[in-house]
């Protein structure tokens, strides 16, 4: 008899731990999912708690894409200057090329970041160019006139960027 009731109460316990694994798993995903959308235009948009937090969809890439995901996060006073002529002002929306890796930095310091420039060279292209450029000490109007002129002929439409 005493053997039955301790198999009973080790099933039990198993049951309730096995339980307790599942509801956690459960709301990892939920939140996971809460995190993470697909816009309209195909983009992903991943939620991360800082700056220092890169989303999930950047584990599918070579690592410079993560490094320059995290400098274009880091430069956002500059690529919300300059434009991008990759024809996502019109199909996604952006203003600008910071709007190609990031949808919005929120006041509590958490970031949305956007996969539209994991699968743009243009926009990735543009977001490197004009990081270096700013690090050897050109000003941002400087780089905005250096990427028009360089961007003006053969590429989309820039984005509405404001202006200087």
């Amino acid at each position: 008899m005493k053997r039955t009731t301790i198999m009973a109460a080790c099933l039990l316990s198993f049951s309730v731990i096995m339980s307790a694994c599942s509801n956690d798993e459960a709301n990892k995903a939920k939140q996971d999912h809460s995190t993470t959308y697909t816009t309209n235009s195909g983009d992903i948009r991943e939620t991360t708690k800082s700056i220092d937090h890169l989303p999930k969809f950047l584990n599918n890439f070579e690592e410079d894409m993560a490094v320059l995901y995290q400098q274009a996060a880091k430069h956002k006073d500059l690529l919300e200057y300059i434009p991008c002529y990759c024809g996502c002002g019109e199909s996604a929306n952006h203003q600008n090329n910071y709007d190609c890796f990031v949808h919005e930095t929120r006041k509590d310091g958490s970031i949305v970041w956007d996969d539209h420039a994991t699968k743009c060279g243009v926009c990735l292209e543009i977001a490197a160019e004009s990081i270096a450029s700013y690090e050897q000490g050109k000003s941002v109007k400087e780089i905005r006139q250096m990427i028009d002129e360089k961007y003006k002929e053969g590429y989309a439409k820039p984005t509405p960027t404001k202006p200087l």
